[in-house]
């Protein structure tokens, strides 16, 4: 692909708001019925609704794909790495300065459980970084965007919406409600702060609580995949927070930031969390 700085100016972000309106009005109308899952080789949960949405999705990303890389007769098409797509081997990837990266249902357990909490995500990635992110949460109507060089915002507001101006005396962590490891809770029980509010919430959820401010800290000492992080990380990131690499040796979060596209797509552990 040739290199291409400029793309992302011509990537209008209200069109991926529309597509992921379209993705998660299909996921409505899937979970206002009885729903059927299956369960894929790793054992995790897969439903009608994250087919739809991949399909949803995929389809818009194609459609608007037109995007000129060099001249006004050359379109570009971008590639798409999907949860739900066909594994694309790194030798091939490894050459992409911009793709989408998409989760067409991040959270299928609580939409399982019928809980609300669970989004529809797609990111943009240029040269391994978050760029551009879509959040939308269809059964709490929240919205979430951002796009590099404009900002990020929930429901037209601009982020962050709350700030914490004393972390030394109180904190509040936001943790996985499905997926809270033992190391995560004991990362959060050494806090060292007067007090510490623990909550729980599904989904890429947990990255936009800390984005708009309305969570301080977001650890994850657990697996992720790149598709579960990378459209909320654009919001983190255009927030003015950032989502650090955690290596467990050092107990503490590190300078260097979630990178994309890697070789292996599991992410290492994290923590969210406003820039020092």
């Amino acid at each position: 692909m040739k290199s291409n700085p400029t793309l992302l100016k011509s990537i209008d972000l209200e069109e991926i708001v529309t597509i992921a309106k379209r993705a998660g009005d299909a996921i409505m109308e899937i979970y206002a019925r009885d729903i059927s899952v299956k369960y894929k080789e790793d054992n995790s949960p897969l439903t009608e609704a994250d087919l739809k949405s991949h399909e949803i999705i995929v389809k818009g990303l194609t459609s608007i794909g037109a995007i000129n890389a060099t001249d006004d007769t050359q379109p570009l098409s971008l590639p798409i790495l999907s949860e739900e797509g066909k594994s694309i081997p790194y030798e091939e990837r490894k050459n992409w300065e911009y793709y989408w990266c998409i989760d067409p249902i991040d959270g299928t357990k609580e939409f399982i459980k019928k809980n609300g909490e669970f989004t529809v995500n797609i990111a943009l990635i240029h040269n391994d970084v978050p760029v551009l992110g879509v959040v939308y949460a269809p059964a709490l109507g929240d919205m979430y965007k951002a796009k590099k060089g404009i900002g990020a915002f929930k429901n037209g507001q601009h982020l962050p919406l709350e700030t914490n101006s004393t972390p030394e005396k109180s904190l509040k962590v936001v943790a996985s409600k499905s997926h809270l490891s033992e190391e995560t809770q004991e990362f959060i029980d050494a806090l060292e702060t007067e007090s510490v509010e623990q909550v729980s919430k599904g989904s890429s959820l947990k990255l936009c609580m800390v984005a708009e401010g309305t969570a301080d800290l977001y650890p994850r000492l657990a697996p992720t995949m790149e598709w579960d992080t990378a459209a909320a990380d654009a919001i983190v990131r255009a927030s003015g927070k950032m989502t650090y690499q955690y290596h467990p040796d050092s107990k503490t979060p590190t300078p260097e930031p979630l990178v994309y596209n890697k070789a292996d797509l599991l992410n290492p552990w994290f923590v969210v969390k406003s820039v020092e």
